[in-house]
């Protein structure tokens, strides 16, 4: 039986106006989260993967020179969709972000328990004692003590905090969670907590996620697709095990290849050059700067993607010919 699609951005766009000019973060980016699956969202740092999800939460700044394209959940389109209706119908409803760093986004004077019931009075209007204890039952499946609904963020560990954030993105039981580097400001063993947490929710709840990382290794930990990002583009695009055993692009391919690994003695590689300016990516593919592969199609065209025998989507003309099965439609 084939799987159920939950949400579908279709060609999708979020340029910003810059010091510099147009920054192209989002730049026609497509992708599905089934219902019950997590999609990672893999890359460097300012490939535009926190800009992404802002464009599917539509929590955009004042500084938008474009925000086109298709966001589709249960039928309805959020990039068309006036945004007090997006407030009113979409966020913490069907869609709920977590934020990195926990202290970024607590408000340091009001204590945690009515932080995390906040969205049920404000959007739901639910009355104070029941939202109260709707807040303690989402914290007990959080594995949070109760005497932590009286504290205040800073009495808490980094821990605690991220359970909070998530907490109070999952009170009003939305059908997708958005999490964006939600254990980059985590020591290791802190880290390990918050991703076995995070598979028990999936486990139990059957809840989407979108998984934001720059570890490609983190995301093999929980993720049933990935999808790589790179200076605003997805370049690759297929199921983990896949993708991880046997990448086809060649960013995917150094990405994996910079991994650590505990039981091998090979080095990790870097990824030799830095990722492009936004404002004025290179023609063509836009990783052929940084890649030994590249050709001259790879530097005046830019590759449609091709769809793949093991059920992967990458753009790169390394797979234009008897590799490929043709552009995707």
């Amino acid at each position: 039986m084939a799987a159920s699609r939950l949400l579908e951005v279709e060609n999708l766009y979020l340029y910003y106006f810059g010091e510099k000019g147009i920054v192209r973060a989002v730049d026609g980016v497509s992708l599905v989260v089934n219902e019950g699956e997590v999609v990672g969202i893999v890359g460097e740092s300012g490939c535009g993967k926190s800009s992404l999800a802002n464009a599917i939460m539509k929590n955009l700044p004042r500084n938008v020179a474009k925000y086109e394209g298709r966001i589709t959940i249960d039928g309805q389109d959020i990039v068309t969709m006036e945004l007090e209706e997006v407030r009113r119908r979409i966020r913490w409803k069907k869609i709920s972000i977590v934020f990195q760093g926990a202290m970024n986004v607590l408000n340091p004077v009001v204590k945690v328990g009515h932080q995390i019931a906040e969205p049920l009075i404000v959007h739901e209007g639910m009355r104070k004692n029941e939202a109260f204890e709707k807040a303690r039952e989402i914290m007990s499946l959080l594995g949070l003590p109760s005497y932590v609904f009286a504290r205040y963020p800073h009495e808490l560990s980094g821990g605690m905090k991220q359970r909070v954030v998530i907490a109070t993105a999952m009170i009003t039981s939305p059908k997708l969670l958005i999490l964006d580097e939600p254990t980059s400001a985590l020591d290791v063993s802190i880290q390990a907590q918050i991703m076995n947490l995070l598979k028990r929710l999936k486990r139990e709840l059957n809840l989407s996620m979108i998984f934001i990382t720059h570890d490609i290794a983190l995301s093999s930990d929980i993720c049933d697709r990935i999808c790589v990002m790179y200076a605003g583009e997805i370049v690759e695009d297929g199921p983990a095990d896949y993708l991880l055993t046997s990448p086809k692009h060649p960013y995917t391919q150094k990405l994996i290849a910079a991994t650590p690994r505990l039981r091998s003695d090979v080095k990790p590689l870097y990824i030799p050059g830095a990722p492009p300016d936004l404002t004025s990516p290179p023609s063509g593919c836009r990783f052929h700067p940084r890649c030994e592969h590249a050709e001259d199609v790879c530097k005046s065209s830019t590759p449609p993607s091709f769809v793949l025998d093991g059920g992967s989507i990458v753009r790169c003309w390394l797979y234009g010919g008897n590799d490929g099965k043709g552009p995707r439609t």
